[in-house]
């Protein structure tokens, strides 16, 4: 069946227009990315199929040019399209996250961590420096490592820091294997960073760790 031969409310665009774009489901949502079907199949059942080729929506999204162009219904211009979508996406999350006070906010934190880091399929230490009101100033990958670890120099954090004017910093980075429970390593690193960084009265608010589809704070943990 054509999207075209279904009631106009189950359609996915007048669906997203009428009740907002977290009442569509993942395949909705692509549907209206391909926008296009092929003949006995609509964009919904085929955009069911690439992400069930893919495994899910989060791997489609993150899987590299080579892999995206050679699933059926997708090409160059679709990736081109895809890879813009998500800069404006991450550049977005960003740049409001610069308006907001983090400290009342530690969701907005997560919000751009997780928007940065959560489809990597290696780990990436980063570290978000922010002003005296605690505003983000730079969102910067520092370090990147295998899909175990990351090897992280303290000295080059003091540099950045200093860099920027930082008066604070908020240390992130992703776990690949989804489980973004804290190691001893990280409760290490953390505790290395924060007494290096107190030398200049740079202040580590908090570490964030990634994880799939979830986030884990260390301050919230207590573990700083």
């Amino acid at each position: 069946m054509a999207i075209s031969d279904l009631p106009r409310s189950e359609r996915p665009r007048e669906k997203l227009l009428s009740h907002g774009p977290t009442t569509l489901t993942d395949a909705e949502l692509l549907a209206i990315f391909i926008r296009t079907g092929i003949k006995g199949r609509s964009a919904i059942e085929i955009a069911h199929d690439i992400i069930n080729q893919h495994g899910g929506l989060v791997r489609l999204l993150s899987s590299d040019c080579t892999s995206f162009c050679n699933t059926k219904g997708l090409g160059p211009a679709k990736y081109a399209q895809l890879t813009a979508v998500l800069e404006m996406a991450k550049r977005f999350e960003t740049s409001r996250a610069k308006e907001q006070q983090f400290l009342e906010s530690p969701d907005a934190v997560k919000s751009v961590v997780s928007l940065n880091m959560r489809a990597l399929e290696h780990e990436v230490f980063a570290c978000l420096f922010l002003d005296n009101r605690h505003r983000l100033i730079c969102y910067k990958p520092m370090f990147n490592g295998t899909i175990d670890s990351a090897s992280v120099y303290p000295r080059e954090v003091l540099k950045a820091a200093l860099k920027y004017n930082s008066a604070a910093v908020i240390l992130a980075h992703n776990h690949p294997s989804g489980v973004a429970e804290p190691s001893r390593a990280d409760i290490e690193i953390t505790k290395k960073l924060s007494n290096a960084l107190a030398l200049i009265d740079v202040r580590v608010l908090d570490h964030i760790i990634v994880g799939d589809g979830y986030q884990v704070s260390l301050a919230e943990r207590g573990d700083m």
